[in-house]
């Protein structure tokens, strides 16, 4: 399929191929929202754990929401180019099913650039804290992770309106 010239010029980088982060001075500010999801899965036997509060490592969920909007927040210091940008909201959701955890993340801001990655990061991130906070009971006898696993991570939802 060929590409158009617009998908040709490459934002990332300069005439000599070098790396830089991109020019968003001259855009005006906009309200702008993204959402990401993504689950992980576990032994029905840990769902279980995580919802009779019976983790002893704590409260699995409230420090994944925790985690997760860390992440948010601190998006621009882990993804190279990445502008920091003013997180006006962010909201979290659990959906705890048999054999898995969804995590959604809803992020918003105003300004001259897009919060997907914002999204992304808080959603892996709120992720692997279950991950971190359940691994106790998820490994079998090897010490492997065998029924463990991130996956579906993506973008959902993204808007944004003219102020």
């Amino acid at each position: 399929m060929p590409m158009s010239d617009e998908s040709d010029d490459l934002t990332h980088t300069d005439e000599s191929g070098n790396v830089q982060m991109v020019d968003v001075g001259d855009k005006p500010d906009t309200a702008r929202r993204a959402v990401a999801r993504g689950e992980i899965h576990l032994q029905p036997s840990t769902i279980a754990a995580i919802t009779d509060d019976q983790i002893g490592k704590g409260d699995v969920l409230a420090t994944a929401r925790v985690g997760a909007v860390q992440a948010v927040k601190h998006t621009w210091e882990t993804i190279p180019m990445c502008h920091q940008i003013p997180i006006t909201n962010v909201e979290t959701e659990f959906d705890v099913g048999e054999d898995r955890v969804t995590l959604t993340v809803a992020v918003e801001t105003t300004g001259k650039t897009g919060c997907e990655m914002e999204a992304l990061e808080g959603t892996t991130t709120g992720l692997n804290v279950v991950w971190d906070m359940v691994k106790a009971a998820e490994k079998d006898e090897d010490g492997e992770y065998p029924d463990t696993g991130i996956r579906d991570v993506r973008v959902v939802e993204k808007t944004k309106r003219t102020l």
